[in-house]
């Protein structure tokens, strides 16, 4: 009797063991699931093979996905090894995994997407709509911004089967900063402001970002005119082509009036530049509270695609406004950068309809 009692229990025990083990593996399944729907957000996700991950068809050869991790990043990321045999499972042999991430995805899924012939607006609806659940893919202004500049490189060949497009890249320019200026602004009396550019490294592909200035705007006073530079101008050639004849001086078309009266209307900050600032390629300008920290929002541009001598962001147009940057901003917000005529060397690109460049701000 007791070694039959000593069985049964021991049997039981066993029992009682495994259904433990059962709600173990359940719970790690469904907290799993939780935590990775909750990091992947409004993403949409793939469920095939058993797996559900945070992955979508683009089209029928482009798909994007979060990174594949290992480890304990597996826990709340892609697991690597189920990246592989889903991709092992429906494209054995013939796919690659290009590693970018975050928005960087999306910027690169809608370049190829342009790539093949579709306009940037085009590339950034069928990314946000396939990608996401809230038809918001790339959401970052600048990164949408650089979707225009891509677009206006490719030349498309005439003619059915004519080939793939080719790539005219502008040869990198040299702009003169001149002005900043912030219009309808609240709350406070000084916005401070650090700008950057990448800078090449010789022998080296990476291009970090590196300082070139830092200055505060402050409110414009009623009828201070600063004697070294008290016009501005636009200007471009008309009817001929930039960069036609290098001794030939651009024409200038229209004045900027820096004594309007609607200035004075609302509270507007403002930084002249006593010497134009030098800025060529990538350029980034960050605002802040303080100077140090306090970040209120930032814009990045590219200096060759800037058709004019005046580049104008809203609101929407800026990246990572925090709620510091809106507690600034009247409704009539609009930050202004105001440029020294073109280099007529500099070789800029004709204007598209779907350009999602300065002109469209």
């Amino acid at each position: 009797m007791g070694l039959k009692f000593s069985k049964q229990s021991h049997g039981r025990a066993d029992n009682m063991n495994l259904a433990h083990a059962h709600q173990q593996v359940i719970h790690c399944l469904i907290t799993n699931f939780f935590v990775r729907n909750l990091v992947s957000k409004k993403r949409r996700r793939l469920l095939v093979g058993g797996y559900d991950l945070d992955m979508s068809y683009i089209t029928d050869r482009v798909l994007a996905m979060s990174f594949p991790a290992e480890r304990m990043r597996a826990v709340y990321r892609n697991p690597l090894w189920q990246v592989k045999s889903v991709l092992d499972m429906r494209h054995q042999g013939h796919y690659k995994v290009y590693l970018a991430g975050k928005g960087r995805t999306g910027l690169m899924v809608c370049t190829y997407l342009v790539y093949i012939g579709l306009s940037a607006e085009e590339a950034l609806q069928l990314y946000a709509q396939k990608r996401t659940t809230n038809n918001e893919g790339v959401s970052i202004p600048s990164q949408r911004r650089y979707v225009g500049y891509w677009k206006n490189t490719l030349l498309f060949p005439k003619g059915a089967g004519a080939g793939p497009p080719g790539v005219n890249l502008p040869h990198p320019c040299n702009r003169e900063l001149r002005r900043i200026r912030l219009y309808d602004t609240v709350n406070t009396e000084s916005i401070f402001f650090v700008i950057s550019e990448l800078q090449e490294i010789p022998n080296q592909l990476y291009r970090p970002s590196m300082e070139v200035t830092k200055g505060c705007c402050r409110p414009i006073k009623k009828g201070f005119q600063r004697n070294n530079s008290p016009r501005y101008y636009l200007s471009f050639n008309r009817g001929e082509i930039v960069g036609e004849s290098e001794s030939e001086e651009p024409h200038v078309v229209v004045q900027m009036d820096t004594e309007s009266p609607i200035l004075y209307q609302k509270t507007c900050l403002d930084y002249y530049f006593d010497k134009p600032l030098h800025v060529t390629g990538d350029v980034r300008v960050i605002f802040y509270q303080k100077m140090k920290g306090g970040r209120l929002f930032y814009a990045c541009f590219n200096t060759a695609f800037i058709r004019n001598s005046l580049l104008q962001f809203s609101l929407r147009d800026l990246d990572k406004v925090a709620s510091k940057g809106r507690s600034i901003c009247g409704n009539a917000f609009c930050l202004e950068l105001l440029f020294g005529p073109a280099n007529t060397k500099c070789s800029l690109l004709p204007p598209s309809d779907d350009d999602l460049s300065d002109d469209s701000f």
